[in-house]
C-alpha cells in the first residue's frame, strides 16, 4: 500500500502540468453532504427548488430552502486538509489549477488561487435583470426573495441551476486546463454529472490519480492509480512523501 502512495507522489512531483478535478466528496469531511445518495440533500429536499423555471415562478419558496441549505447551514463550514493539500501543491508550484464542481468556495478559503468554479459559486448573487453581482455576505436574507439594489430585480445564487448553461468562461478554461494537463488528480466525484464528468477524458495522455471512497465511473476507464480512502487521509499520506 505504501508503494502506491510513493508512486503517486513521484508522479505529482515530476508533473509539468498537474491539475485537480474535484467534486462533492472533497467537502464531505468539512460537513457538507453530497446531493445524491441515501443521505444526500435530495433525499430531504425536492430538486425542483433549483430548477430555473420553478425559481423564476416561485422565488420566495425556492429562496426559503436555498437560504436554509446554502447560507444558514453552510455559513460556518471550513476547508479540510484535502482542500489545504491542493492549496499547498499550488503554492509550491506543483499544481496549475483546480477545476471544481463545488459551489462552496472552500478551495479559495484554503488558499488556492487558480480555481475554476465549473458550476459557479454560492458566495455571490446575481441579478436576473441587470446581471449585477453581489457578495452574498453583503446581502440580507432576512426578507425573501432578495432584490437587486440597483434595479429591484430578483437575485439568485451565482451558481448553475437545472436548466441553465455552464458559464462559458469556466467551460473554456476547464477545457484548456484539461487538454494541456500531463497529470490530473480526481477527488471526490463519481463522474456522473454531465457535462462536468467528461472533462477528465479530455486529458488524453495524462496520468490519472483518483482519490475516492468508492470506485467511480473513472476507476476502470482512465484511472492509473486509485487511492481508495478519505480525501484528507490520502492528502496527509501524500504530503508526508512529497515534503
Amino acid at each position: 500500500m505504501k508503494d502506491i502512495y510513493k508512486k503517486a507522489a513521484k508522479i505529482i512531483k515530476e508533473s509539468k502540468n498537474l491539475i485537480a478535478f474535484t467534486g462533492a466528496g472533497i467537502s464531505v469531511e468539512s460537513g457538507i453532504p453530497t446531493f445524491r445518495g441515501p443521505t444526500g440533500l435530495w433525499s430531504k429536499y425536492d430538486p425542483k427548488i433549483l430548477d430555473i423555471d420553478f425559481f423564476r415562478n416561485n422565488p420566495e419558496e425556492s429562496w426559503r430552502y436555498i437560504k436554509e441549505i446554502f447560507y444558514d447551514f453552510m455559513r460556518d463550514i471550513k476547508p479540510n486538509y484535502a482542500h489545504k493539500f491542493l492549496a499547498e501543491l499550488e503554492k509550491e508550484r506543483l499544481l496549475k489549477g483546480v477545476i471544481t464542481q463545488n459551489i462552496d468556495n472552500l478551495h479559495q478559503e484554503a488558499g488556492s488561487k487558480n480555481v475554476i468554479e465549473f458550476h459557479g459559486t454560492a458566495s455571490k448573487l446575481i441579478c436576473m435583470e441587470c446581471e449585477t453581482k453581489y457578495y452574498s455576505k453583503d446581502i440580507s436574507l432576512d426578507s425573501l426573495p432578495p432584490l437587486c439594489k440597483k434595479c429591484g430585480g430578483l437575485l439568485k445564487p451565482d451558481f448553475v441551476f437545472f436548466g441553465e448553461q455552464i458559464p462559458p468562461k469556466a467551460f473554456s478554461k476547464s477545457i484548456e486546463l484539461c487538454t494541456n494537463a500531463d497529470t490530473i488528480i480526481i477527488i471526490g466525484t463519481t463522474g456522473e454529472i454531465m457535462p462536468a464528468s467528461q472533462l477528465p477524458y479530455l486529458a488524453k495522455n495524462a496520468k490519472v490519480l483518483e482519490i475516492n471512497i468508492e470506485p467511480s465511473n473513472y476507476t476502470k476507464s482512465i484511472t492509473d492509480i486509485f487511492l481508495q480512502d478519505k480525501a484528507t487521509s490520502v492528502g496527509k499520506k501524500l504530503a508526508e512523501i512529497i515534503w
